[in-house]
């Protein structure tokens, strides 16, 4: 299990160094073109996924939070559970990394950094991070995972 912990670390570590080179370097909202569909772009997020809840007053802080760290602890429980399933640990290693990394903004600022701003022509993504980058990562490989072990039992 340490090593897969090793991965989550190695994520929180990238995650956090990255936001505080886009928070030292640029200012909010601030757009610094990096490839044609790929810009850098400051962006505080006090809320979920795509901003929800964003704008109620600050009380959705603890309850994501809160959140994080059941989860987190729920898949480390998980992972020190698993034998030989490696997409599995992996994913969880991942997930469990990008929570934790966006936990700690959550706790020390009150908001989420996020610097990545994917776009195409006007419409943009919504503004992410290595956290959530390494969370959505982590949820397509556990999908992959279930449906390889539902192959597999066929």
């Amino acid at each position: 299990m340490l090593r897969w912990l090793g991965l989550s670390l190695l994520v929180i570590g990238l995650d956090q160094v990255s936001k505080q080179l886009a928070e030292s370097s640029m200012m909010v909202f601030e757009r610094v073109p990096v490839i044609p569909f790929l810009n850098m772009t400051l962006a505080y997020n006090e809320g979920a996924a795509f901003s929800f809840l964003s704008d109620q007053g600050g009380w959705q802080r603890w309850l994501f939070a809160g959140l994080a760290i059941v989860v987190t602890l729920i898949l480390v429980g998980w992972l020190g559970h698993l034998k030989s399933e490696k997409i599995l640990a992996v994913s969880l290693s991942l997930v469990i990394g990008g929570a934790v990394g966006n936990l700690i903004d959550r706790l020390l600022y009150g908001h989420v950094i996020d610097f990545i701003d994917l776009y195409y022509q006007q419409w943009h993504w919504p503004a992410f991070n290595i956290a959530d980058s390494a969370i959505s990562v982590g949820v397509v490989l556990m999908l992959l995972d279930a449906f390889l072990e539902k192959d597999e039992s066929r």
